[in-house]
């Protein structure tokens, strides 16, 4: 009778079944709501995540008029993606009517580059090109900047390249040019496609790559062109931190033994695409082309590529970060408030199973901190990108999924922010502890990464390393290889992608609950 008894006994314990969990959810759910000073933090956070970013948008002003009247600064170029884009060379070109193409020989690359004045008043000009320097041949589908494009050239340090609507790049061979050693190279269209190569002697050819460019026009610009984007260098800040700066270059191509194929007429036309005009109607660092027989010179500034500087729509999710504290502190008091006033007991009473009434715990303040951030990024982001717009800045547009990605993957940053600090909560069992680690451990790696406190290399490690890493969702513009730019926290480029970053976040939260669980299952509350 007592075996039986024992037996049954046995089996009357809670089981891992969907209802007892959904009890275990019920009664998590019923005590956060019940606690006012809970509900109102979570709902101050969402309020001053909301407040404080709009208020920043509002007070970020840019104009770009001269003398007393604003102007609010153009919106740059779009390329055929809908990224922004610099689109900025010289041109010299005609106009191709249905298939045809061209083919050159490039037999010398030059370029200077301004340098820091070593004395005041003089300016430091040095021979040299910047590694993304180039020149080559190109087909256009117009003379308008962010049009269409496929071009087939030579750079300053990364050899020949076939690139095309600003996104795409192919390598093609290595190495350099010279009168000694030039580069032939073509480009050819049918249709929409355009194909690109590249020989050592003009006879024996090989394929870089092939681009489609889907509504291509009848009539497109075949021609040669040149351009030079700034050269780049980055400095040790007061601080610590880094200081980035591009200054003047331009490239010289020169071309001989220039051939077109396919319905060409028309006379050669030079085109300073992009060219800045200054106010009194000069224009500055233009760009130039000179032809002698059949030899072509030219001489370009600028670039033809992805844009990465410029405001961007996240700049108002900063305000996350003072959210972000509320929330971790809501979270930590959800658990060691049962620890201060002995309700722990009663929790594990009714729920035995200790891994499930955390894990409980868990799904419900992370349920609750997710739909309390989402509309509040929602919001800061769309409306504190109107405000920058309405205040003359020139925000670079991003995609729809992109704007998704980021007000979806800051909310469920805040949702692992607090998961994670109420994992602490239950393994310090002390608030102001619990409070001041998960705050150390989430906000500020990502202050001392994103100011001018730490060297570039040291700030990637602890986005890397840190929870912190789930700010990479923030980041809007894409890195681009084919781009020299200073790809840095501090410039709002994090060493992760977005959702690798987040999943660094969920490897801490999921980590530090476990290490929970097995705390709350050898030890008594």
């Amino acid at each position: 009778m007592s075996a039986v008894s024992h037996h049954s006994s046995h089996h009357s314990e809670p089981q891992a079944g969907g209802g007892d969990f959904g009890r275990l959810l019920r009664a998590e759910w019923t005590k956060f709501r019940t606690v006012r000073g809970w509900v109102v933090t979570v709902i101050a956070a969402a309020l001053v995540t909301v407040l404080l970013g709009l208020l920043s948008a509002s007070g970020d002003h840019a104009s770009c008029g001269s003398g007393p009247v604003e102007v609010a600064c153009p919106p740059p170029p779009v390329g055929p993606g809908g990224e922004a884009v610099d689109d900025k060379f010289y041109f010299v070109h005609r106009p191709l009517t249905a298939d045809g193409g061209i083919t050159v020989r490039l037999t010398s690359m030059t370029g200077q580059i301004r340098k820091p004045d070593v004395t005041p008043g003089q300016r430091n000009v040095v021979p040299g090109l910047v590694p993304w320097a180039k020149a080559g041949v190109m087909i256009k589908e117009s003379t308008g900047q962010g049009s269409a494009y496929a071009a087939v050239m030579m750079t300053g340090a990364h050899g020949v390249r076939m690139q095309h609507n600003f996104t795409h790049d192919v390598a093609g061979r290595a190495g350099g040019v010279s009168r000694q050693s030039p580069r032939w190279l073509r480009l050819t269209r049918s249709g929409d496609t355009l194909t690109g190569y590249e020989s050592a002697d003009g006879t024996d050819w090989t394929r870089i790559g092939t681009a489609t460019l889907t509504g291509l026009p009848r009539t497109v610009q075949i021609g040669l062109f040149a351009t030079s984007p700034g050269d780049l260098t980055v400095t040790r800040g007061d601080l610590g931190g880094s200081v980035a700066a591009a200054r003047f270059t331009e490239a010289t191509g020169e071309f001989d033994q220039v051939e077109l194929q396919g319905n060409t007429s028309g006379a050669w036309r030079d085109d300073d695409i992009g060219v800045t005009v200054a106010p009194d109607g000069t224009e500055h660092h233009p760009g130039r082309a000179s032809r002698s027989g059949g030899t072509f010179s030219v001489t370009g500034v600028g670039d033809i590529a992805p844009t990465i500087e410029g405001p961007t729509p996240e700049r108002p999710l900063g305000s996350a970060l003072t959210g972000l504290i509320l929330v971790i502190v809501v979270a930590v008091m959800f658990v060691t408030a049962e620890y201060r006033h002995g309700l722990i007991r009663v929790t594990l009473l009714a729920g035995p199973r200790r891994g499930r009434t955390l894990t409980a715990k868990a799904l419900v303040l992370g349920l609750v901190t997710f739909a309390a951030a989402l509309p509040a990024t929602a919001i800061t982001f769309t409306a504190g990108e109107r405000i920058l717009r309405g205040n003359g800045n020139a925000v670079l547009p991003v995609p729809l999924l992109t704007q998704v990605r980021i007000v979806v993957g800051m909310a469920a940053l805040f949702a692992l922010a607090a998961v994670l600090s109420l994992a602490l909560g239950t393994l310090l069992r002390r608030g102001v502890a619990a409070v001041i680690t998960a705050t150390a451990l989430i906000v500020v790696p990502h202050v001392l990464a994103t100011t001018s406190v730490l060297p570039d290399s040291a700030a990637q490690w602890l986005l890397r390393l840190t929870p912190a890493a789930g700010f990479a969702t923030r980041q809007s513009i894409p890195q681009y290889a084919h781009v020299l730019g200073h790809y840095a926290p501090i410039a709002g480029f994090y060493p992760l992608p977005p959702w690798a970053g987040l999943a660094v976040s969920a490897g801490y939260a999921a980590l530090a609950l476990g290490l929970a669980v097995l705390r709350l299952r050898r030890r008594d509350a």
